[in-house]
Formats: structure tokens, sequence, C-alpha cells
């Protein structure tokens, strides 16, 4: 069986472009987790998109995930509301000057109480900035992403209304496949 999927891409070619949504009133905090852990990201993967049909990292062994992890230019920033991690942004610098944020999400529990546009924001920020945590990387020139009809009713807009502008459309079908969140039956 299959499902039908669109995926947009959308880009900022600027800092400029940035709209930064208003930081939430509760105790959030965005920090990024400076040791690359593949236990950590593979739950913050599972936890964010078990419901939503991340599947492409499921089968990755623990090199696999270690190795996306430790290569230059790579960030994971995780977003905690008092103290429990609510979702995360990872970025991955690539060549020429582009930085793609390749995952981005909310755990569940954490949707819809503002903390999604303020993590996004302080995302493309970091984003912009990538290479001067990075020496001998090339400034920033672009930051990209995609998002598909599988993720969140509200990813679209976010991404609009931080300043993302639609660059491509794809439309293709897929296995349907279950995934398991954070662990078999969490869902």
């Amino acid at each position: 069986m299959s499902i039908t999927v669109t995926t947009w891409s959308l880009e900022q070619t600027s800092p400029d472009d940035l709209v930064p949504a208003a930081a939430p009133s509760d105790d959030v905090r965005v920090v990024r987790a400076e040791v690359p852990s593949p236990e950590f990201s593979r739950f913050l993967y599972t936890a964010v998109g078990g419901d939503i049909r991340w599947t492409d990292r499921l089968s990755l062994s623990y090199a696999d995930w270690d190795a996306e992890l430790t290569r230059p230019g790579v960030e994971t920033w995780v977003a905690y509301e008092k103290g429990t991690p609510a979702g995360y942004v990872e970025l991955a610098g690539r060549e020429e000057g582009v930085v793609e944020i390749v995952y981005f999400g909310l755990i569940p529990a954490f949707r819809g109480r503002r903390i999604g546009g303020h993590l996004l924001s302080y995302g493309v920020a970091r984003a912009w900035d990538l290479a001067e945590r990075w020496p001998g990387r090339t400034p920033t020139k672009r930051v990209w992403l995609h998002t598909c009809s599988k993720d969140g009713p509200h990813a679209m807009s976010n991404y609009q209304r931080r300043g993302f502008r639609l660059f491509d459309t794809k439309t293709e079908d897929e296995p349907d496949i279950t995934t398991p969140g954070p662990w078999p039956g969490a869902l």
C-alpha cells in the first residue's frame, strides 16, 4: 500500500529574510547538544517524528548515526521546557555556504504552545551564523529545508511566517510505513 506525498522545498537567501517569532512566555531554553550522541539524537528523531511518519533514519546503525552527527558543520539544537526536551532542529552545513535544516519539530506534547516558532527562529539564526562556530567554513549564503504533507498541519505556515520562500514542489507515491514512535506501542 502507498500514500501520495507532496514535498515542498523552501529557502532563505539572506539573514534579513528571517522573521523571528516571539519567545514563549514559559521557561523555554534552546541549547546546542555539543557532544554528538546517536542515542539522544535517535530519541529526538523518534519522539518528534513518530506520529508523522519519519522513517528515513529508522534503519540506520549506531555507526551511521554517529557518522551523520560528527560531520563538520552538523549541529543539533534542543528546546527544553523546564528541563524537559520539547523538540529540536538539526542543521547541516553543506558546500558553498549552504545550510540545510535537516530535521525540525516538537514532541507531540509540546505542540501548540508557541515553542515551534521560537525554536525555528533560533535554529535559522544559528544556520545563518554557523560558519562562526566552524573555522574554515564559507559564511552562510542560503538556508533551506523541505516539509511534506506528512508533517504537522502548521509546519508550512510556520516556515513561511519565518520568512522562507517556496522554490520547489514534488509529488510522489511512497510506501505506507508504520512508524514505531520512540518505542513500539508508544503512540
